[in-house]
């Protein structure tokens, strides 16, 4: 051996030797239970190599990654997110699951892994069976499990109904052996825990782009007499009854469903008062719209003839929306054709479609007087200005104050379901009768 030989393997073994003294700073291997991702190095017929970066590679078995027909749904160089179960002790490659348990498995094969799956935090799949009192059961494998009620889902399940049948996927909360007389441990399941993990990665990406201004899309969550809640991706915004659109709308049911999709923008944002839900969010989708009172000047000209629908009795006269959005005011002495009336009431009734002619626009302070006796050949008194600023003023202060009262109701612990907002819900009531 040359001179030259020796000492190129004196430098490779010098190499060696640093490399093996560094390594152990830098090449620790994910600990079990740990979530990680890498990209998928080659696929076998038994197992996937996955590249995570790491001294080691991991694996995880094909027929995790195989859909119903027996198709692997994953190819070399895809990105895949997996938890760390272990360590191979004779390549030393780092064991990968996606999910716990697996088919075809006997009682004594899965209870290994469902109790790995609950010391690793690891998601399992379970079939609903049936409902008993205050839960589901799930079968898991061939293993009787049971999922509480409060556990189905992120929010409270009125119909837990829906779910038999239905292939779920669980966190096991609670692992309790020894206590069936030999059929196995007692399987506690959470799916709220696994919802709750995702909502707050979607909160985290939400938050990001949530400013005023920002035009977001959700979906409809629940709905009450004031408005509606708005899923955004993890955190929830409140869209008022009166920022639904332009127009006026009784009830947010008559316009919106649940798990509807639409597109808001955020109007305001304040601190709340839990800390699940740190920020109020307030929405608009009234804001997305074109305001119909742009055109109004040009539609509803002086001494244009047109039928309403008569939505709101005052004593000094009645509301009568003319079009999406547009509402005029027919003044008391506009009604009754020279009758004398104490109440606009006793002359139209709430929903009735009365001709009206149109007196005045002024689009400035969004405001039409409207005339029937006009329309109907007669003539009539004044326009009734000073009632309609008035009430106006009135109406938009009563909206302000329900907005603040109601966007705290979610973070106060209110139900969002049926009227259930106990003394809130009669205050809104009352508002309500009074505005009519």
């Amino acid at each position: 051996m040359s001179d030259q030989d020796n000492q190129e393997n004196k430098d490779f073994a010098q190499v060696l030797a640093e490399f093996e003294q560094e390594a152990p700073a830098t090449s620790e291997g994910p600990a079990v239970g740990e979530k990680v991702s890498g990209h998928i190095l080659s696929i076998g017929e038994e197992s996937v190599f996955v590249d995570l970066g790491t001294k080691s590679e991991g694996t995880i078995p094909v027929a995790e990654l195989k859909d119903a027909e027996g198709n692997v749904t994953v190819n070399v160089g895809d990105t895949i997110e997996a938890t760390v179960t272990g360590t191979n002790p004779e390549s030393g490659a780092i064991e990968l699951r996606k999910k716990a348990g697996g088919k075809g498995k006997k009682a004594a094969e899965v209870v290994p892994e469902i109790r790995q799956a609950f010391e690793s935090g690891l998601p399992l799949e379970g079939t609903v069976t049936g409902l008993n009192k205050g839960g589901a059961e799930v079968q898991v494998y061939g293993m009787r499990a049971f999922c509480p009620l409060s556990q189905l889902d992120l929010r409270y399940v009125a119909d837990p109904q829906q779910y038999v049948g239905q292939k779920l996927t669980f966190k096991v909360a609670r692992l309790e052996e020894g206590n069936r007389g030999g059929r196995g441990p007692n399987i506690v399941l959470s799916r709220r825990a696994l919802l709750e993990e995702e909502q707050q990665t979607r909160a985290t990406e939400t938050r990001e782009k949530l400013q005023i201004g920002a035009i977001l899309k959700g979906r409809v969550t629940s709905l009450t007499t004031y408005g509606a809640f708005i899923d955004l991706g993890g955190i929830e915004g409140m869209l008022h009854v009166s920022e639904i659109g332009h127009a006026r709308t009784s009830h947010p049911q008559d316009v919106l469903a649940i798990g509807e999709e639409v597109e808001v923008q955020v109007i305001k944002i304040e601190k709340g008062k839990d800390e699940k839900r740190p920020e109020r969010i307030s929405l608009s989708r009234r804001s997305l719209e074109r305001d119909p009172w742009r055109d109004a000047a040009e539609r509803f000209t002086e001494g244009t003839v047109v039928t309403g629908r008569v939505m709101r009795l005052e004593s000094f006269g009645a509301f009568v929306e003319i079009g999406p959005g547009i509402e005029g005011l027919v003044h008391i002495s506009e009604i009754g054709a020279g009758r004398r009336l104490n109440h606009a009431r006793d002359a139209v009734q709430l929903g009735q479609d009365v001709p009206v002619k149109v007196l005045g626009v002024d689009t400035a302070k969004r405001r039409i007087s409207l005339s029937i006796s006009a329309a109907q050949g007669g003539g009539g008194g004044g326009r009734g200005d000073r009632d309609y600023d008035d009430y106006r003023d009135r109406d938009r202060n009563r909206d302000r104050d329900r907005e603040e009262e109601t966007a705290g109701a979610r973070s106060g612990g209110g139900s969002p379901s049926g009227s259930g907002f106990g003394s809130l819900g009669d205050f809104f009531n009352k508002s309500s009768k009074r505005s009519r």
